[in-house]
């Protein structure tokens, strides 16, 4: 398979306030990584005028061979190589370099976009 297919990765969950939001990994070496370091909690907090939650990883991800840059959507999982932090996407963002997208939300979205720092914790399912 190859590292460019997008959004056929790995299922993972992400757990917040008793609810549960289901998302796929993108299936490349950087969300590869990621996965690697689940389970994981996480604390959220809201970033770019709540465009975005943002939260430390504990450690950095391979960027090497990823794309310089990408477009966001809303519902988008991406890390961003110079803080070295997992970024989600609540509204629509323009380009920005250094960011890889790792993956997707595809259920319970509303359960991150509360307007406040959250726990969440990730794991592969």
């Amino acid at each position: 398979m190859s590292d460019d297919i997008i959004g056929t990765g790995q299922s993972i969950v992400l757990e917040t306030g008793g609810q549960q939001v289901l998302a796929r990994l993108d299936n490349t070496r950087v969300a590869r990584a990621f996965n690697q370091l689940l389970p994981l909690t996480v604390s959220l907090s809201d970033f770019g005028a709540d465009t975005e939650k943002i939260g430390d990883l504990p450690t950095a991800l391979p960027v090497g061979d990823a794309p310089a840059g990408y477009t966001p959507a809303a519902g988008d999982i991406a890390y961003y190589a110079p803080w070295g932090n997992l970024a989600i996407f609540l509204e629509p963002f323009r380009h920005a370099d250094d960011l890889v997208r790792l993956g997707r939300v595809e259920d319970g979205f509303e359960a991150l976009q509360r307007k406040s720092e959250i726990a969440v914790v990730i794991r592969s399912e």
